[in-house]
């Protein structure tokens, strides 16, 4: 690996650094996706402006440099500066071999700002700025275009353990016999992603890792029956749920169930967060958070979202797994919290209300309540860029809004689509995350005073990973009150 030294280029300061930043060659080799991970956790967390220098060869003939660097570039954020070398190519044909590399660049959602030939003088006409070599300043700022605006899910994976990374925080985890749980746990320790508090008894769940083969020694492990908390714990729900009969008796009974004891554990601060739910339902996990921690100020409905990772874009969806029939305000409030997900995690939000109808072509009960929900929005939150009605291919493609909404702001553009009730959000998730092959991230619950978040009992520990690191982003940007 070339050493990262700070190189000086026409008065730009760089880091240098190479294409197996974070990991190495031989990993690079046997296991690309993961340590196409590592590179672009390493990457995207490099302060300043990073020069890459791409993989030139491998020790294994079957092994894709320049698919490697493309990806690395993609995952990266990274402009790409293609060297060709063109001797002896007569016009026609190095306009072909330019044009094929755009293509690969393209099937790798990697950004050409630019393309230099070596040993030809001969600049062919071509989409994106050709210089020859030698080099000078004006040359090169010539071929260094615009960032790249493509977000790919392992761009927005390493951004997101970047961010928790950043602002450590401490999710509890009340699941620690399930394995996937432990093992999750023992990813995040070592990435330095988050601090985990595992309730159970720590005796078995310490045996249980070692049998494992994971490292949970930085883990802090807490029993139901530990006195002082249990205690602590039973008095203020029983203090919270007074006006619902609960005695002090009954309390102490509820502790024992280990994600209301987790749930007190974020409610008292003794934690930031928690996530549940691999071996639990999700109203196991949603009710003690309704009745512990409730709604933060200013919101009457806690929802959900789901951010999907698609090839080139990260879209925010919601509400697809809490509210059955949200009412036209229900709804505005739905906008208003999945926005703040969006916001929350880097995006820009531009929110598409959906219909089966785009603006005023279609009428009825379901578009009308899309259409006073889209008003109350507007007056909610009017900083906030908001279409609505819209069908969702006028929302999601350019050449479609360009027909239905020319002029929209949004149309075409959105990145948080609200979905008018739980079955179209639902159905709608799951078939994106199914034929597009995207990465669903979620469900993110929204609107709680404080972060818990509900998995699949499905849930694979990558889902597992993630949601911890959301839940400490969470954690970081809230309010609490």
């Amino acid at each position: 690996m070339l050493p990262e030294i700070d190189v000086v280029y026409g008065g730009e300061s760089f880091t240098l650094t190479d294409a197996t930043a974070g990991t190495t060659i031989v990993n690079a080799i046997k296991h690309p996706q993961q340590a196409l991970k590592e590179v672009t956790v390493s990457l995207r967390s490099t302060p300043g402006a990073a020069l890459i220098a791409g993989l030139s060869g491998a020790p294994a003939p079957s092994f894709d440099v320049l698919g490697w660097n493309l990806d690395v570039a993609a995952n990266a954020g990274a402009k790409v500066i293609l060297v060709i070398d063109a001797a002896g190519m007569g016009s026609e044909l190095l306009t072909d071999e330019i044009a094929s590399s755009l293509r690969r660049a393209g099937q790798h959602h990697a950004s050409v700002s630019g393309i230099v030939l070596v040993g030809s003088n001969t600049v062919p006409d071509v989409e994106v700025p050709v210089v020859t070599s030698p080099l000078d300043v004006e040359k090169v700022r010539s071929v260094t275009g615009p960032a790249a605006t493509v977000t790919t899910p392992l761009m927005f994976q390493g951004d997101l353990m970047a961010r928790a990374r950043s602002n450590k925080k401490t999710i509890v985890l009340p699941e620690p016999e399930d394995a996937r749980v432990l093992t999750a746990a023992a990813r995040v320790l070592a990435d330095g992603v988050a601090n985990i508090v595992l309730v159970g008894d720590e005796t078995q769940v310490r045996s249980s890792a070692q049998e494992l083969d994971l490292d949970i020694s930085d883990a802090r492990i807490v029993g139901v029956t530990d006195p002082e908390l249990s205690e602590k714990y039973a008095t203020e729900f029983a203090r919270l749920r007074a006006h619902k009969g609960v005695s002090i008796d009954d309390a102490r009974q509820k502790m024992r169930d280990v994600t209301y004891f987790a749930t007190m554990m974020v409610q008292m601060g003794d934690a930031d967060g928690m996530v549940s739910g691999a071996a639990h339902t999700t109203a196991e996990t949603i009710v003690p958070a309704f009745q512990i921690i409730k709604t933060a100020p200013g919101v009457s409905i806690v929802s959900s979202s789901f951010l999907m990772l698609l090839a080139d874009q990260v879209l925010v969806l919601g509400d697809c797994a809490v509210n059955t029939n949200p009412t036209s305000n229900q709804l505005a409030e739905i906008a208003v919290s999945t926005a703040q997900t969006a916001a929350a995690f880097g995006l820009d939000p531009k929110v598409a209300m959906l219909s089966y109808s785009t603006g005023s072509s279609g009428s009825g009960a379901d578009v009308d309540l899309v259409r006073e929900a889209t008003e109350k929005l507007m007056q909610l939150a009017p900083e906030l860029s908001v279409e609505g009605p819209l069908q969702y291919d006028a929302a999601v493609s350019p050449e479609v809004a360009a027909s239905k909404a020319p002029g929209s702001a949004v149309a075409g553009k959105a990145n948080v689509l609200i979905f008018p009730n739980l079955t179209a959000g639902n159905i709608a998730y799951k078939a994106i995350q199914r034929s597009a092959g995207a990465v669903a991230v979620g469900p993110i619950l929204q609107g709680l005073r404080r972060p818990v978040n509900d998995l699949s009992r499905g849930a694979l520990v990558e889902d597992i990973v993630n949601t911890v690191a959301i839940t400490a982003v969470q954690a970081g940007n809230e309010k609490v009150n």
